[in-house]
């Protein structure tokens, strides 16, 4: 029998009558058994999370602090057991899964100290006549019951960032976690619940996407927090009502290396930002725009950086890239790049499938900027290579897509640097790395078709709460 785990519901275990398997995406195991959440489950989950409310608002800040840091502890003391369900569940290489539960816990931990400096301020009122002998005060209130839905490709940290800023703020939070990741999810809710959090102050429900949809449109919740793609992002912020939204929506990330680069550090870091995870993160590198001067000499080197990546089974520790996530994705890129080919791109190394969910190491070159590889989200171990001869048109063609996540630019030249952070539609700009770096704390979000608001405990934290002023008249 596999390994169970009920759901979560207003912080009590339960089952439904429908059972789900989840499958490992390298070797089709079974990695463990949870069930969908219906009808009543979804209205009880938001009945409790209204009725919590009241007690998490009155959790005194020390507290909050309190329970979020228990659960940071736990994930480090729990490393190894967390890492190995993500490797199962996501198909992503242990040595990046185990990554994955560091980041969740230090995510836990700034939220807890987060939870402890939720100021308000001052403000001066005298600035006007009729403003004299009056004081003003901010303060942060929690905005009620948060929905949230949380992708397959981090399936503990993405989630951690929902649900950890939610607490950290007083709010109760009911989760939809990816059906096909939603282990990590449950398990995460289980420490919170150990922690201490009030009764009804988190649910994490597996849902189909029917019923998950309720989260969007029930006005119950005040705020809906989702990170997937574009296109159901912005669907969903039709449909939303009145609630405020943080949308974390999908990107083809660019990166800029000029002539002035430093060639050996840009190809270390396009490797790991292109092809980590399989390359399945809204931050991969996607576009590399290259000063003509360095073109072949970094096209050569970073191919010959490929070939050395040990492609296998997540849970062998010497493993750098895992299968995708499941076997229609390695079906769609392939005939993406079988696309691009056909219109005089070339293959530089990889461009097939390895088995039916890994797809190869893939680097293209002299793509049209139209095609699918270049213009959507390949979410896909592969990086397309352009040349460039002039800086700014390089910048410009950053900016010639409907996303606008991060960008990189490697560069020795200080005011190219700075133009780049000037010019580039984006919400995060890497100077000498790539996009695909964060640090949880970092605020992280984009524009344009990339979202809606931004992460990051602090700034989650602003958003799930309400500024409210009180002004004192002081007569003498």
């Amino acid at each position: 029998m596999p390994r169970e785990h009920p759901f979560l519901l207003a912080g009590e275990p339960r089952r439904s009558g429908l059972a789900v398997d989840v499958i490992s995406p390298y070797d089709g195991a079974l990695v463990g058994r949870t069930w969908l959440a219906g009808a009543d489950e979804f209205e009880a989950a938001a009945d409790a999370a209204v009725a919590a409310e009241a007690p998490m608002r009155a959790l005194p800040a020390w507290r909050r602090s309190e329970i979020l840091l228990t659960v940071s502890q736990a994930l480090r003391a729990r490393r190894d057991e967390f890492g190995t369900r993500l490797a199962g569940e996501a198909g992503k290489p242990i040595k990046d899964a185990l990554v994955e539960v560091d980041r969740a816990s230090m995510t836990f931990h700034v939220a807890a100290e987060e939870a402890r400096r939720l100021f308000g301020e001052v403000i001066p009122l005298d600035l006007a006549p009729h403003g004299t002998g009056r004081l003003a005060l901010t303060r942060r209130f929690p905005l009620g019951a948060v929905a949230a839905i949380s992708p397959f490709n981090f399936p503990l940290n993405l989630v951690a960032h929902k649900l950890a800023p939610a607490i950290a703020a007083g709010n109760p939070i009911v989760l939809k976690p990816a059906t096909k990741t939603p282990l990590s999810a449950i398990a995460l809710a289980e420490l919170i619940v150990e922690a201490g959090l009030p009764a009804g102050g988190i649910s994490v429900l597996p849902m189909d996407r029917a019923m998950g949809d309720r989260l969007v449109t029930d006005s119950r919740f005040k705020l809906l927090t989702f990170t997937g793609s574009s296109a159901v992002g912005w669907a969903m912020k039709a449909r939303a009502g009145k609630k405020k939204l943080i949308l974390e929506l999908g990107g083809n990330a660019g990166v800029v290396i000029d002539d002035t680069a430093d060639v050996d550090l840009a190809v270390g870091r396009v490797a790991m930002g292109g092809f980590a995870y399989a390359g399945q993160s809204c931050i991969s590198v996607q576009r590399v725009f290259l000063h003509e001067r360095i073109f072949d000499t970094f096209a050569s080197a970073l191919v010959a950086r490929l070939a050395r990546l040990e492609v296998g089974d997540p849970l062998d520790p010497a493993t750098d890239l895992g299968p995708m996530i499941e076997p229609g994705e390695v079906a769609r890129i392939d005939a993406w790049v079988r696309e691009a080919v056909a219109r005089g791109g070339r293959v530089l190394t990889g461009g097939k499938a390895l088995s039916e969910t890994v797809y190869a190491p893939t680097v293209l070159a002299d793509v049209p900027e139209d095609e699918r590889v270049c213009a959507d989200e390949v979410f896909a171990p592969l990086v397309v290579l352009t040349r460039f001869a002039d800086f700014t048109e390089a910048l410009a063609a950053v900016n010639r897509s409907t996303f606008g996540l991060q960008a990189g630019v490697f560069t020795r030249d200080l005011e190219r640097a700075l133009r780049a952070f000037e010019v580039l539609e984006v919400g995060g700009v890497m100077v000498n790395d790539v996009p695909t770096f964060r640090i949880d704390h970092m605020p992280y979000g984009g524009v344009k078709d990339s979202g809606l608001g931004r992460e990051g405990p602090r700034y989650t934290i602003e958003e799930m709460t309400e500024l409210k002023l009180l002004v004192i008249n002081r007569p003498t």
